[in-house]
């Protein structure tokens, strides 16, 4: 009798911890800030281009979360739209999927606890860990080409034994801020805006100098010189092309909306005494 008990406890606290779960979706907008964005002012960002992703967080107090997700999106700039006279000069462009698998923790600022509506509004912080994959393309002759592969800084010809080709799979920090809100005990609405800190200068394809024109033309022909320089005049190693002292990011702003398993009490947010919500008895 005593263990069909504490079998039936069990099974109620197993089917209680869907109740700590979210299962949500994002939709908004990505922007980039690197080599080819439209000026050096802190705030100047590439052109925005849609964002979404999935998630599922878990809430084991009402101040702290959890959270796993998958996002793609896209970042691109374009230096023929830049009011900056060098820039356009450089004429370098580009555009690139993302695809992030990105794990963080929340701290909601005021608490939040869904359950009867009891806390029903929140800002909050995140910060965690992410990996991602990207792919720099720019357009020659109304075609898209891959970047990496060509090496439009040097990247493993011979002549510059130094320029190793850059990965197309790298780490990230992401930070940010977000608001939530408790539609009702079961759905959440939210707002957030997250930075990616990378810890590469090539999510444009574009870092450091310029590299002979001659030396790309002759390991990949017109085409090499054609997405490395399209400044229209020769250029030598040396010649700056981008800067290496800062990092590329990219940021996603999006709205957020997940549902709550079973009643979404969360952990130690709330008492049971004789009886839980699913009909566990507390004590024997």
């Amino acid at each position: 009798m005593k263990r069909s008990f504490l079998f039936i406890c069990l099974v109620c606290s197993v089917f209680s911890l869907s109740a700590q779960w979210e299962l949500g979706v994002l939709g908004g907008v990505s922007n980039y800030k690197g080599d080819l964005s439209p000026d050096n002012t802190p705030y100047s960002l590439g052109p925005s281009h849609a964002a979404f992703g999935i998630f599922t967080r878990y809430n084991p107090h009402r101040l702290i979360s959890g959270r796993l997700g998958i996002n793609y999106s896209t970042i691109s700039a374009d230096d023929a739209k830049s009011k900056d006279a060098s820039r356009k000069r450089r004429n370098l462009s580009f555009k690139s999927s993302i695809l992030e698998f990105s794990l963080v923790g929340e701290f909601n600022i005021l608490g939040y606890q869904p359950y009867n509506l009891a806390e029903v509004f929140t800002p909050y912080l995140f910060g965690g860990v992410a990996g991602f994959i990207f792919n720099p393309q720019a357009i020659y002759q109304g075609e898209y080409y891959d970047l990496q592969p060509i090496g439009t800084e040097g990247q493993g010809l011979a002549a510059y034994p130094e320029r190793t080709p850059y990965r197309l799979t790298e780490l990230s920090i992401p930070v940010g801020a977000g608001l939530k809100f408790a539609i009702n005990d079961k759905w959440n609405l939210g707002i957030e805006v997250g930075v990616r800190k990378t810890f590469t200068d090539y999510l444009d394809d574009v870092s450091t100098t310029y590299v002979n024109d001659a030396d790309l033309i002759e390991t990949g022909g017109v085409l090499a010189l054609g997405l490395a320089n399209k400044t229209g005049a020769p250029k030598s190693l040396g010649d700056e092309r981008g800067g290496a002292e800062y990092d590329d990011l990219y940021i996603t702003t999006a709205i957020t909306i997940s549902y709550n398993f079973s009643d979404n009490g969360l952990v130690g947010s709330r008492g049971r005494s004789k009886k839980g919500k699913n009909g566990c008895p507390t004590n024997f």
